[in-house]
């Protein structure tokens, strides 16, 4: 190994010593540091079908560190989720039969809840909320959700997919609903089911949900496990906070490497695919979150850091932490969440135009409107 001249003996003490490392990381119990600090508390929430996926699948491959919470309209659905703990929003609204695809229902019924949210949130640091935009219960229920949350003095991150092209028909309900959501948590992240098809191209659309459902579920996880369990370099949730509340849209890139392909060529695939097609270069905040083996070097995390921060103005303010996972071994993931990113149209120009409709929507009832007539949206879930 070389090292810089006068470098040696300190290097090789180091080495000497590394196997005290873990021992060193180790949380043990001491009463006297208990009583000064507790850990943040933090809570997972899945809106609708989609969410309630997510959530499923995050328990399936575990998490340390957080609370789980499957919200439906959808009784069916629910009951099939493993989630830590599970509410039937609007029980005398949909007789837990969905909400039919209209967000004025989903929203209703979260409403009638919301004293229930509260007393959830009373305690909370940190709230997630995942759902997937342009559907009934998620669209409507997350923006009352997060607003709930942000009442009890959380910090609210919201994690949301969009429809395929193929159900065109929601995307304009996606946007009004990422905008609503928008204006109630601090920061949401967009993720655009479309972007898949750069990865997985060839898996069916169902499989191309799943993905989804999991790199949702990782992210979550990746980022609770790094504020609340020891790690190579600690993401604190004071450092989560300071950037979720640049606000606004967020972006995600996500990718890996293996072996030894952690060069500027592989990074840069990584930010060639973002999960939403827009312009990030001008994002006032970056969270970066780097997963290695043990054979992962200081000097390839902070390449990777610098690499992907490149991009965006020297002014944002960047926070990153690196976690060692034994099943990493031999390769990296990059994760990096770019806040503060301003988009006229998250989902294009021909939506767009919707954002007056839903401005005179909020200034007009305080809420979505009208909920429909019980028979207007339980027929299609009945048939």
């Amino acid at each position: 190994m070389e090292t810089a001249s006068g470098m040696e003996s300190f290097v090789k003490e180091a080495l000497k010593h590394s196997n005290l490392r873990d021992d060193r990381l180790e949380i043990k119990e001491d009463k006297t540091i208990e009583e000064s600090f507790r850990l943040p508390r933090i809570i997972v929430v899945g809106c609708g079908g989609a969410g309630n996926n997510t959530i499923n699948r995050l328990c399936n491959i575990g998490i340390a560190g957080a609370d789980t919470i499957a919200v439906n309209t959808d009784g069916v659905h629910l009951s099939a989720v493993t989630a830590g703990k599970k509410i039937l929003i609007g029980k005398t609204l949909t007789k837990g039969l969905g909400a039919g695809g209209f967000p004025e229902v989903g929203e209703r019924a979260a409403e009638l809840s919301r004293d229930e949210f509260e007393d959830i949130f009373e305690d909370a640091d940190l709230v997630f909320i995942t759902a997937g935009m342009g559907g009934g219960t998620g669209t409507g229920a997350a923006p009352v959700i997060a607003e709930a949350a942000k009442s009890k003095g959380a910090i609210v991150v919201g994690m949301v997919s969009t429809p395929f092209k193929v159900e065109r028909s929601r995307v304009p309900t996606a946007e009004d609903g990422i905008e609503w959501l928008r204006r109630k948590a601090d920061t949401v992240i967009v993720l655009d089911n479309n972007k898949l098809l750069d990865y997985v191209p060839n898996l069916p659309i169902e499989q191309s949900f799943g993905v989804m459902d999991q790199l949702i579920a990782e992210t979550i996880k990746g980022l609770t496990e790094t504020i609340t369990q020891p790690s190579l370099i600690n993401l604190d949730y004071a450092d989560v906070k300071t950037i979720m509340n640049c606000g606004g849209l967020a972006v995600m890139l996500v990718g890996e490497m293996d072996g030894q392909d952690r060069s500027e060529d592989a990074i840069r695939r990584v930010l060639a695919h973002p999960l939403l097609d827009v312009d990030y270069s001008g994002a006032t905040g970056c969270l970066l979150h780097i997963t290695g083996g043990g054979d992962l070097t200081l000097r390839d995390a902070e390449a990777m850091a610098e690499a992907i921060t490149y991009e965006i103005a020297t002014s944002a303010n960047v926070i990153w932490g690196a976690r060692i996972r034994e099943d990493f071994e031999g390769k990296a993931r990059i994760l990096a969440i770019m806040t503060g990113v301003h988009s006229e149209q998250v989902l294009g120009p021909d939506v767009g135009r919707n954002r007056s409709k839903l401005d005179a929507m909020i200034g007009r009832t305080g809420g979505r409107g009208k909920v429909p007539k019980r028979d207007d949206f339980i027929i299609d879930r009945v048939l």
